[in-house]
């Protein structure tokens, strides 16, 4: 909506002239009521009525209709002491909002035409309701369909400086004879395809190693169910650590692939290379790889989070040397050691030559080595890709040195509960885990020619850095408010949009308070129905962003969100969220993206946006 080329010069000193001193281009109020409530009106045309009278043509500033004032020549009106262009004040009526079919994506705004300083006061149609703000953290400023179609009707509690319910008129009524307000209608923009942008990309398989089994379904059911994978580690070299409880694997990953195979990869990768199998078949195409898929193997990418991989391979290698010297350490030490290898051996199993890359950014890696393909796919370096993460870090050393940090959990097993209760009133630490979790992102049209069954899209994703301190998360939750925001963004959406988030949530008392005072400052006061499921796995450390991507997805595809294990009761009241507990819960609607959050130590912030289908 046009404002005039002078409506930022409000005067500030109006003074009292006669009718007979105004001329065409004078703002000018009718009486000093009208100035002090900022209604004013630009004089557009002078015709003198009869010896006594003149004729005063008048016209909002910012626009709109005129009108005429029969006034006496000696009639006291408030001068603005400003002059202004005619030309230049648009002639504006409001819209007929009875007759406009509303769609998602049209806005409706309201100006107080009357006030040169006024700001037009806008509301964007989204999810069958108009918001004022869609990134804000206000659930109360929002209107149905009938309200905003009221605004062109009279009278009813207006549109004021201070939005809808400030005691203004009626925007669109008549005030004056000429309208304080103009209500105006526009269409969402059609959008068109731009030639050569971004793809979409779409999740298509997934694939998970956890503590709750082998397999999707395994994880999916223990979620449901309400049970945990958290185990008593009971090998003489944990004897002696103050912590022996672990999220593990309950089988071993190398009595399900081939035993050549496995003795050539550390656990992390017979993690990933399960996973990713999975994952694959589950997109639809044949065991094997690329080649038997039909594919182009150079079109096809491995993206995986990694903090070490597998940390018992070089701590092995070292103890043969002191034990046996040089010739003792195998070949394979260095090799298997590598955060790398699990990226790489599922870029051999199944013969994958587009790029295998790692990311390594601590409990934050699995969830940036996916919004890394995701890029990699929307710009077209590759069509196909198997993004996740994976590690298996459960060894004496690391297990002690968590310890000595005081970050995980000393509670038992002994009750029977999961030690590791996010947001919880009496959690005291995160439960050290193992795991790996995959899923295929495809492009879109490369999907859909195919026929694939698609899960959901992988809208976007978000990076931030605390900047705080080497392992302690910033109190304030700022960075990890900017990554949320960043993902949404990048997934074309709005805070509005958000139905449910699956958060990082370790069970420990600063991280979680940080996370959720960061979640509060992003949504305010929307209840979205958040999750956290570390108390069903452990922290699977370089693995989380992966499997929790997984937990997200089949989320959005069946519409349930799992309970938070382990505060059916005792939620810890500074919180402050709606964090679902007791029993899963029906995902709402009302919105279609889930986010996914993982933070590290250092400062890591990685949040992935994923968005439902059909």
């Amino acid at each position: 909506m046009s404002h005039s080329s002078d409506s930022s010069q409000v005067p500030f000193a109006p003074h009292p002239v006669t009718a007979a001193e105004v001329i065409p281009g004078d703002l000018i109020a009718l009486t000093p009521g009208d100035a002090e409530r900022a209604c004013w009106y630009v004089v557009t045309h002078t015709l003198p009525e009869t010896p006594e009278t003149i004729r005063v043509s008048l016209r909002p500033p910012l626009g709109g209709t005129d009108h005429d004032e029969v006034l006496g020549r000696d009639r006291r009106v408030i001068s603005g002491c400003r002059r202004l262009d005619v030309g230049a004040v648009p002639r504006l009526v409001s819209d007929d909002l009875a007759a406009v079919e509303f769609r998602e994506g049209d806005r409706v705004g309201s100006l107080r035409v009357v006030d040169p300083g006024a700001d037009e006061v806008s509301y964007v149609r989204r999810w069958g309701v108009w918001h004022r703000d869609l990134d804000g953290g206000s659930g109360d400023d929002v209107l149905t369909d009938a309200e905003v179609r009221g605004w062109g009707a009279a009278p009813v509690v207006g549109v004021g400086s201070e939005g809808l319910g400030a005691g203004a008129e009626t925007p669109g009524a008549g005030v004056g004879g000429g309208g304080e307000f103009v209500v105006r209608h526009h269409p969402r923009p059609e959008r068109v395809a731009a030639a050569g942008g971004p793809r979409r990309v779409v999740v298509t398989g997934l694939g998970a190693v956890t503590p709750l089994g082998v397999g999707v379904d395994e994880l999916w059911r223990g979620l449901l169910d309400g049970r945990h994978g958290i185990r008593e580690l009971d090998g003489e070299e944990f004897a002696e650590l103050p912590v022996r409880v672990a999220g593990t694997v309950p089988v071993d990953p190398a009595e399900l692939l081939p035993r050549q195979a496995a003795r050539r990869m550390n656990r992390a990768a017979q993690f990933a290379v399960l996973a990713a199998r999975e994952a694959w078949g589950d997109a639809g195409f044949v065991a094997g790889g690329t080649r038997e898929s039909g594919l182009d193997p150079e079109r096809v990418g491995v993206s995986l989070g990694a903090i070490l991989g597998d940390a018992s391979v070089l701590v092995g290698g070292d103890r043969k040397l002191r034990d046996k010297g040089p010739r003792g350490v195998s070949p394979l030490t260095t090799p298997m050691t590598v955060p790398s290898q699990a990226a790489s051996q599922v870029s051999l199993d199944l013969h994958i030559t587009g790029e295998a890359r790692t990311v390594t950014a601590a409990c934050a890696s699995g969830t940036e080595a996916i919004g890394a393909a995701i890029d990699r796919i929307r710009y077209g370096r590759v069509d196909i890709a198997l993004a996740g993460g994976a590690e298996a870090v459960v060894t004496p050393a690391i297990m002690a040195s968590f310890a000595a940090m005081r970050a995980l959990s000393t509670r038992g097993l002994a009750d029977g509960s999961s030690p590791s209760r996010p947001f919880g009133r009496d959690r005291d630490g995160f439960v050290n885990g193992e795991g790996a979790g995959v899923l295929v992102l495809e492009a879109e049209e490369h999907a859909r020619a195919r026929g694939a069954r698609i899960y959901c899209e992988a809208a976007g994703w978000g990076l931030s850095a605390d900047a705080h301190h080497m392992a302690a998360p910033d109190p304030s939750g700022a960075g990890v408010a900017l990554a949320v925001r960043r993902a949404v963004r990048d997934a074309g959406g709005h805070v509005v949009d958000v139905v449910h988030v699956n958060a990082h949530a370790t069970a420990t008392v600063e991280g979680d308070l940080a996370e959720a005072g960061a979640l509060r400052a992003v949504f305010g006061r929307r209840n979205v129905p958040v999750t956290a499921i570390k108390g069903h796995l452990g922290h699977l450390q370089g693995a989380a962003g992966g499997v929790e991507a997984v937990a997200t997805v089949l989320s959005l595809h069946h519409g349930v969100v799992p309970a938070t294990l382990g505060v059916a009761s005792e939620l810890d009241d500074s919180i402050g969220l709606d964090v679902v507990t007791g029993a899963a819960r029906e995902l709402p609607g009302g919105g279609d993206l889930a986010l996914s959050n993982s933070f590290g130590f250092g400062g890591h912030n990685a949040v992935l946006a994923l968005r439902r289908v059909g």
